[in-house]
C-alpha cells in the first residue's frame, strides 16, 4: 500500500509550487487564436440535428448565456495557461447557475453544486477561473457597475481560498461531512430580503416533486393510462426503443444502484418516456424523462441522460484516469465518470444515480452510447440571478466559491492547495485581472456567434 502524505508533506509541497508557479503567473491572459463558432459545431457533430438551432438560440439569449454553452470553448483556452501541477475532481462547469437546491435521500434541501456532465480531473486553478469569469460576465449582463461586478468577482475569489484554508484545517472525516442545507443558508444571509428571497426559491423547490410534475407534464388516455403531454420541440415521443429493448435498459440501471434504491425500483413499472431538451449546452444530446408508477399509482419520474467525453479531456487534453480497483469496462463508461465525480463533489447526492451503456434511439444502427439517470426535478431549485440586487449577488457568488472549495477539500491534495494560496490576496488578484480579460473575450466570442447567426453560418431557433 502507498504511504499517504501526512499534513506537513502537503504544506511543504503547496510552497514548494508556489516557488515554482508564482500566484502572480494566474493573471497572464493569452488571447486564444481559435474560432469559438468552430468548436460549437464541432461539438454538435453526434448530437440531435433538429435540436442544434434550439442550442444556438438559447446560447444567443445574452453573453451570460453564451457562457453558459461554451464550457469545451473555455477548456481549449485554459488548456494554454500555465497551471501548479495538482489535479482534482473538477466539477469542469463551475460556474454560477451550475449552483442549486437539491433534497437529500432524508428529504432535505441542501444547496451545491448541481451540474456534472463535464466533471473530471483536471487542475484546481480551471474551476475557480470559470466560476469567476461567470460572475463578472452576469455581473455585467445584470447591469451592474464595474465596481460592483469587480467586488462581487474578489469576494468569490477570498470565499474559495478562505474556504479551502478552514477545509485544510478539518480532519478529512470533517470535510467529508460539512455541508450547506437551507437553515445554514438562511443564517449566513444578513437582511430580510436576502431571507425572503432564499424563502421563495426554497418553497418552489419543495413543490418540485414528482406528484407536481404528473400534474404539469401528464394526462391519462382513454385506456386509462398516464402518458407525458407532447410540448414539441421541448418535449415530444419518439420511437426509440421497444418494449424489450427499454426493459432490458431498465433492468441494466437497477443493477448500477444501492440495494435499496434496487429494491424500490423493483416496485415500479415504466409506462412511458419522452426525449425532452435540457439546458443550454446540453441542448442536442439524448435526454430522456421516463415515468414510472409503483403499486398505488405513485408517479416516479426519472431522466437518462446522454453522457459524452469531458470538455476537460476532449478540449482541455487532459487525460482522465479513474480510481483504480474498478472492473474494467468502468474505466471508460462515460456514464459512470458524471456520477462518481458527483458524488465525490457533493455533500449529499441522489440515490437514484445511476449508469448504463444504452444505444442512440434515433440511430437505426444502434449506435453504443454511455447515459447516466438521476431523478427529474426532485425538490431542485435554483436562486434567479435576473431578480438579485448587487449586495445579494454578492453574496451568491462568496456561497457558490465557498461550496467549491468544499467540493475541492475533498481530494488529498487540499493542504498542499490552501497552502500554495497562502493568507494573502496575490492569488486573488491575479485570477481578478485574468477573469476581467476572458470576461472581455467572452464577450467577443460572443458577438462572433451573433455575426455567423447574421451570415446564416449556424441555425438559429429561438423562443424555445
Amino acid at each position: 500500500m502507498k504511504g499517504v502524505a501526512t499534513h506537513g508533506e502537503m504544506v511543504r509541497t503547496g510552497r514548494a509550487i508556489r516557488n515554482r508557479v508564482p500566484r502572480s503567473v494566474h493573471s497572464e491572459f493569452r488571447t486564444p487564436d481559435r474560432d469559438p463558432v468552430q468548436i460549437l459545431k464541432e461539438q454538435n457533430k453526434g448530437r440531435l440535428a433538429e435540436l442544434v438551432p434550439v442550442r444556438f438560440g438559447r446560447m444567443l439569449e445574452s453573453p451570460f448565456a453564451y457562457y453558459r454553452g461554451t464550457a469545451a470553448v473555455m477548456a481549449n483556452d485554459l488548456a494554454t495557461d500555465e497551471v501548479t501541477g495538482l489535479h482534482v475532481v473538477s466539477c469542469g462547469d463551475a460556474h454560477i447557475s451550475n449552483f442549486g437546491f437539491y433534497a437529500s435521500p432524508e428529504r432535505n434541501l441542501l444547496f451545491d453544486l448541481n451540474d456534472f456532465d463535464e466533471a473530471g480531473l483536471a487542475p484546481w486553478e480551471w474551476d475557480v477561473k470559470r466560476l469567476v469569469a461567470s460572475v463578472i460576465i452576469g455581473g455585467r449582463d445584470r447591469g451592474f457597475s464595474k465596481d460592483r461586478t469587480s467586488s462581487a468577482a474578489a469576494l468569490a475569489l477570498r470565499s474559495y481560498r478562505r474556504g479551502m484554508r478552514r477545509a485544510s484545517e478539518l480532519t478529512v472525516l470533517e470535510r467529508y461531512f460539512f455541508h450547506i442545507d437551507q437553515q445554514d443558508l438562511m443564517v449566513a444571509l444578513g437582511s430580510d430580503e436576502d431571507r425572503d428571497l432564499v424563502s421563495r426559491t426554497i418553497q418552489k423547490a419543495r413543490d418540485r416533486t414528482s406528484d407536481r410534475v404528473l400534474e404539469r407534464m401528464v394526462t391519462i388516455n382513454p385506456a386509462g393510462t398516464p402518458k407525458i403531454v407532447d410540448e414539441p420541440p421541448v418535449t415530444r415521443h419518439v420511437d426509440h426503443g421497444g418494449e424489450v429493448e427499454l426493459s432490458a435498459v431498465f433492468d441494466q440501471y437497477r443493477q448500477t444502484l444501492r440495494a435499496d434504491t434496487a429494491q424500490l425500483l423493483s416496485q415500479f413499472r415504466m409506462v412511458d418516456y419522452v426525449l425532452r431538451v435540457v439546458g443550454v449546452g446540453s441542448v442536442g444530446t439524448r435526454c430522456y424523462v421516463i415515468l414510472f408508477v409503483g403499486p398505488n399509482g405513485e408517479p416516479l419520474f426519472l431522466q437518462a441522460k446522454e453522457a459524452a467525453h469531458s470538455v476537460l479531456q476532449t478540449h482541455g487534453h487532459i487525460a482522465q484516469i479513474l480510481p483504480d480497483g474498478l472492473p474494467p469496462n468502468l474505466h471508460s463508461h462515460q456514464g459512470y465518470r458524471v456520477i462518481a465525480c458527483q458524488r465525490i463533489l457533493q455533500a449529499h447526492s441522489d440515490p437514484f444515480l445511476g449508469w448504463i451503456e444504452g444505444y442512440r434511439g434515433d440511430d437505426l444502427n444502434r449506435a453504443p452510447t454511455d447515459y447516466y439517470w438521476r431523478q427529474f426535478r426532485d425538490m431542485k431549485g435554483s436562486l434567479d440571478l435576473a431578480k438579485m440586487s448587487p449586495d445579494q449577488f454578492e453574496g451568491y457568488a462568496a456561497l457558490c466559491a465557498g461550496l467549491l472549495a468544499r467540493a475541492h477539500s475533498q481530494s488529498p491534495l487540499c493542504v498542499a492547495i490552501a497552502s500554495y494560496l497562502g493568507e494573502g490576496d496575490k492569488f486573488d488578484e491575479a485570477v481578478l485581472k485574468w477573469t476581467d480579460r476572458y470576461a472581455d473575450q467572452a464577450e467577443r466570442d460572443f458577438a462572433r456567434l451573433q455575426q455567423a447567426a447574421k451570415k446564416g453560418e449556424i441555425p438559429v431557433e429561438s423562443d424555445v
